[in-house]
């Protein structure tokens, strides 16, 4: 299964990681309409979801990590 993370949204796409340094662009309005930086998403009949998994929450911990470190 291909996995995508979205690095970030640009007009009406979403930048997502394929592999390390690879990125594909992706409609937004294929994504759930909750999706954000940093989910995991997978391709759905077409359109694309969300996957909780523990990449996607390693992921919003490294992301919380890197914010505090910022902010220091």
């Amino acid at each position: 299964m291909v996995k995508y993370i979205i690095d970030r949204f640009e007009g009406d796409f979403a930048v997502c990681e394929v592999d390390v340094g690879k990125t594909v662009d992706i409609r937004a309005d294929l994504l759930p309409s909750d999706a954000k930086e940093g989910d995991v998403i997978v391709p759905d009949g077409g359109r694309y979801k969300i996957i909780i998994d523990e990449e996607t929450e390693q992921r919003k911990q490294d992301v919380r990590e890197q914010i505090k470190r910022l902010w220091r």
